[in-house]
């Protein structure tokens, strides 16, 4: 069961290692046949132009290796294509620092990101990396926009929103002296059923006496303003309106906000929508119920400030929605009753740089919901990119207040940012392959609701320096029939073979074939490749270290004689199967050292003189000595003196050593035995000697020293002294040993004396019994005879004559 299990755990450890060589070794698996190709396969690729690189049999696929592989097989630093990506900054603004009160700006002359364009070189598989710094600009503009559903449930509200703009206007000075309001309001699509089937209904939605005004989609009512006064003017005379159905078309009216900024007055600052509803909301698909089923264009449809088209294309999706939103830079804020507050905190994790905030049932406190939620959003940076050419790959790394750390998709963001507060990323930008035949691309990263942003325009490195130097239709591709580039031929198109000496047609051909053969007995390429236009073209191995070679492929550098597990045992390469040994090294396995320096003994002397040195180690010519140098002899006379004193003190903590024993005496493994019947024989491969020598107090000890083949030396030692008897005990002995048998004696006599007393008075008392006893001198009275008597009562008549 051992075996089978080391055998699975060994197999799988190939396997294993196998595929990790394989997985590993992308350069060779690529067959790259030229630089360019090279060179986009990874970071870690590079290609030898050196045109005397290839051996025989390699093909020119095997100049794309790893960087390291490729100095191991000859190729000089110098002749290793290895491009490298670069960055260029083109505009580093710094990011600007103001104060609330100091000398005003325009908004296009505040910074918050830095830098904000750049130019990159991208070479395949190796990241580029730019770092990018935010900072909240102290007294930064504010345009906001107040949305309000007019349908007539929305009635006290409106009372409420007709004082917004100067109130609103005051609050918000505290945070910047720039700020613009503006107005609109929405209902509902002006076509059956959303509306009442009646024209009179048309004109007045409303029940009873209420006035309204006619149901519509969505009204600018007023363009961006900084006259707080005008918004609370044109606000006041705003009338409700009605429909049937609770959802509203809120949707319309966002997606005109959002896509008509000349109509709205937006400039390129902070954008915020305030949008505010005690309803739902339609969406795409909703409009089916009207008869509309073209979709929402996402274009501006505005004239006079009436949304025009609501009756000819459907509600906008949440999606389309996010887009607009997003590319416009606004964020929104959605002011909505308690009633409704789920729906629209759904619809917030689906918009970016949104917010919610619970609307009373009046707005009595709007404003308020309005500076939580823009402290709120203002507070929190999400950098957000366009859309990647394909094989590009960006991450981030975000560095926020008090060190904190982010990565992954938390890493595009920080929180919790005061005004005035920087931070930074990291941003890491890698191209796989050259994306669309290496044309420039460009990409944008901004931060969500501003709308400033970073220019990043790629640029792909697809071929090597070297590719400019081509000589085309070179004499040395076979007449012209490639182009000659970075040390190898660009073979033209139906031509193949290292110098572009065939035809594709030609290539298998019967004819080629024999010129791949050693022999008529041999396999083509003798089994390790494929022959092309006849010539050999070895196979590549898995292992980068490992290759074929030669004309027929017959030589291989993985073939050779290991040691130590190792191929040449590490002092050698193998070149044809054969080992070709370093400096001082020999032997089919280069393990054999010819230095002799560790033959050296103290005295300077070869193996001390009684051996040879071979392959490093003394081949000693006496079989009674042994250790490195031919140095010990176990058996020698002496020896168990030598080494008593060291015995002792390390067996038993006696002798004259014992206080320099640890100095001394480590010179040999301990082993204790209890008794000498488990001392080693000598029988081992390697000489034994018992020794038995005797301490100051006469006592002896058994032990035996030996060196093993592993050169350590080995004492086995019993654990117990044997301690002969002394002159002063021996009376003491004695007379305890008399007293014990005289006290033996006396205790036996004492026994025997009991004994016979006893013995005597149970007989006495025997006799007593048996003189008292009646039964002994008469009958019995319940004594009955066994014996019974019966008699004839015609013995002894005459017989009867008949």
């Amino acid at each position: 069961m051992d075996l089978k299990l080391l055998f699975i755990s060994t197999l799988l450890g190939i396997i294993c290692c196998g595929r990790a060589q394989q997985e590993g070794n992308e350069c060779i698996k690529a067959n790259a046949l030229s630089c360019g190709e090279c060179i986009q396969v990874g970071a870690k690729c590079g290609w030898c132009t050196d045109t005397e690189f290839l051996k025989q049999g390699e093909p020119t696929s095997a100049r794309c290796d790893e960087l390291e592989s490729l100095k191991k097989r000859g190729c000089s630093k110098t002749k290793i294509e290895n491009p490298h990506g670069s960055q260029n900054i083109l505009k580093n603004k710094a990011v600007t620092h103001r104060r609330k009160g100091a000398e005003k700006l325009r908004p296009e002359d505040i910074t918050q990101i830095q830098p904000q364009k750049l130019s990159l070189k991208l070479r395949s598989g190796e990241p580029q990396n730019i770092k990018l710094k935010f900072k909240r600009a102290e007294d930064y503009p504010i345009d906001l926009y107040y949305l309000m559903d007019l349908s007539y449930s929305m009635k006290d509200d409106l009372e409420n929103v007709k004082n917004l703009g100067t109130s609103l206007m005051k609050e918000m000075s505290k945070i910047t002296s720039d700020f613009r309001i503006g107005f609109g309001s929405f209902v509902e699509k002006t076509v059956m059923p959303y509306i009442s089937t009646t024209p009179a209904k048309l004109l007045n939605p409303c029940t009873g006496d209420q006035n309204c005004t006619s149901p519509f989609s969505y009204k600018n009512v007023l363009k961006l303003t900084s006259n707080g006064q005008q918004f609370n003017s044109l606000v006041g005379k705003q009338q409700i309106s009605g429909n049937l159905d609770s959802p509203e078309g809120g949707f319309d009216a966002i997606m005109q906000v959002a896509v008509c900024g000349n109509h709205i007055g937006w400039r390129n600052v902070t954008r915020l929508l305030v949008f505010s509803t005690d309803a739902g909301f339609h969406f795409a698909g909703d409009g089916k119920l009207g008869g509309i089923v073209l979709p929402n264009d996402g274009k501006c449809h505005l004239k006079d400030g009436m949304y025009t088209m609501s009756h000819y294309y459907d509600y906008p999706s949440i999606a389309h929605l996010v887009q607009k939103l997003s590319e416009n830079n606004i964020q929104t804020i959605f002011a909505v009753t308690e009633e409704f507050q789920p729906v629209y905190k759904e619809l917030k994790n689906l918009i970016p740089k949104s917010a919610v905030g619970t609307l009373s049932a009046n707005s009595s406190n709007v404003i308020n919901l309005i500076i939580d939620a823009y402290n709120s959003l203002s507070s929190e940076v999400i950098l957000e990119n366009s859309k990647l050419p394909e094989g590009v790959t960006i991450t981030y790394q975000s560095r926020c207040k008090n060190g904190l750390v982010n990565e992954g998709e938390n890493g595009r963001k920080c929180s919790n940012i005061s005004i005035g507060d920087e931070v930074s990323f990291n941003i890491n930008i890698t191209a796989q392959g050259c994306p669309k035949q290496g044309k420039p691309e460009t990409i944008k990263i901004k931060p969500l609701g501003f709308t400033e942003e970073v220019e990043i325009e790629l640029n792909f490195i697809c071929e090597c320096d070297c590719h400019k130097h081509g000589i085309k239709n070179s004499e040395m591709c076979h007449n012209g029939n490639g182009t000659f580039e970075c040390g190898a031929c660009r073979c033209n198109k139906g031509r193949v073979g290292r110098q572009c000496e065939c035809r594709k047609d030609e290539v298998s051909t019967e004819d080629l074939d024999k010129n791949c053969r050693r022999d008529n007995g041999t396999d083509i390429c003798s089994n390790n490749g494929e022959c092309v236009c006849g010539t050999c073209e070895c196979k590549k191995r898995e292992n980068p270290e490992e290759r074929y070679s030669g004309k027929f492929c017959e030589c291989d550098n993985f073939n050779c004689d290991r040691s130590n597990n190792k191929l040449c045992g590490g002092h050698g390469h193998c070149e044809c199967r054969v080992c070709i040994c370093d400096a001082n090294y020999t032997g089919s396995a280069c393990d054999c050292s010819l230095d002799t320096s560790t033959c050296l003994a103290s005295n300077k002397q070869i193996c001390n003189g009684r051996g040879t040195c071979e392959c490093g180690t003394c081949r000693c010519t006496d079989p009674k000595f042994q250790g490195p140098t031919c140095e010990i002899c176990p058996t020698c006379p002496g020896v168990c003196t030598e080494h008593k004193e060291c015995v002792q003190c390390r067996a038993f903590g006696t002798g004259e050593k014992k206080d320099t024993c640890e100095r001394d005496c480590g010179y040999f493994n301990l082993i204790v035995v209890k008794d000498r019947d488990k001392l080693p024989q000598p029988v081992q491969a390697f000489p034994l000697m018992h020794c038995k020598e005797r301490d100051a107090n006469d006592c002896w000890f058994y032990y035996t020293y030996a060196v093993n083949n592993n050169t350590e030396k080995e004492v086995h030692v019993v654990e117990t002294l044997e301690c002969p008897a002394g002159p002063d005990i021996i009376p003491i002995v004695a007379g305890v040993v008399a007293g014990i048998v005289l006290i033996g004696l006396a205790l036996l006599l004492i026994w025997k004396l009991l004994m016979i007393i006893h013995d005597r008075r149970e007989f006495a008392k025997f006799e007593k019994e048996k003189m008292n006893a009646k039964w002994d001198t008469t009958e019995n009275p319940i004594y009955k005879s066994p014996i019974n008597k019966f008699s004839n009562p015609n013995y002894g008549r005459k017989a009867v004559a008949l």
